[in-house]
């Protein structure tokens, strides 16, 4: 990997994980554009670049990592157990499910969802003013949701945003939540794959990594922000729309 595939994959990845657009779907289509075999080397890489995009995550909601937050943080470890007990039980037969067929599909499906949750949406009846607002049932009700994840192609910030807003959760707080959310969830996948493939670190090109790594959190932190602000005036419609067409893309060309 040379230095401007490193760019370009720190870019896709930092713009993807948060937004409900799958960056496992661009992951895969940028990886093929730019003729990379998925290698352990790679993967050990995305790694990297999935470390960066939690620490913008960090940064930005440093106020809510503190002792003070404690209850905040039952409900996101709420949220993440369904996804780490299934995701664990079912590991064999989920990674049967990878393929650029299944993650084509999974875009069209949760862009049709996105369009049908957004047609019956209604913002008075979303009270919610502060993500700290969020009850441990809502959490559990997004948890649930999250496991759609698991889907390859579904995108865990889509699931755990529409799972949000079918709890009662407005646009803003569902994202807010997700974001938080993929902090233990991301850190738990990183971490295992990290273990899994350390011997791929050691042979690695410590300057493409260095670069992937930056890219990616600054990419992530400014997308978080834009993502937020675009949420105070737009729907996800666009979001929905823009998955159906991506999909069909995917399964024409790949």
């Amino acid at each position: 990997m040379d230095i401007f595939q490193s760019i370009i994959l720190g870019i896709i990845e930092g713009f993807t994980e948060f937004l409900p657009i799958s960056s496992t779907g661009h992951m895969i289509v940028a990886s093929r554009f730019l003729g990379l075999p998925q290698s352990d080397n790679i993967k050990a890489f995305e790694v990297i670049i999935q470390l960066a995009a939690i620490l913008a995550v960090v940064v930005i909601y440093r106020e809510k990592f503190s002792l003070k937050k404690i209850e905040l943080w039952k409900k996101l470890i709420i949220a993440y157990l369904p996804l780490a007990i299934v995701g664990f039980i079912f590991r064999h037969q989920i990674k049967e499910l990878f393929s650029v067929q299944i993650v084509a599909i999974m875009f069209i499906v949760g862009g049709v969802v996105f369009l049908i949750v957004e047609k019956f949406y209604k913002e008075k009846k979303h009270t919610a003013l502060n993500v700290e607002d969020v009850t441990y049932k809502q959490s559990l009700w997004i948890g649930i949701a999250q496991v759609f994840a698991l889907i390859p192609g579904t995108s865990r910030a889509g699931s755990t945003i529409i799972g949000g807003l079918l709890v009662g959760l407005n646009r803003k707080i569902s994202a807010e939540f997700s974001f938080l959310l993929a902090f233990p969830v991301m850190l738990t996948v990183s971490g295992y794959d990290m273990l899994k493939h350390y011997k791929e670190f050691s042979n690695a090109n410590l300057l493409t990594l260095g670069v992937g790594f930056f890219v990616s959190f600054v990419v992530a932190f400014i997308t978080i922000k834009l993502f937020l602000s675009f949420l105070e005036r737009f729907t996800f419609v666009s979001f929905g729309v823009y998955r159906i067409v991506f999909g069909v893309l995917l399964l024409t060309l790949l």
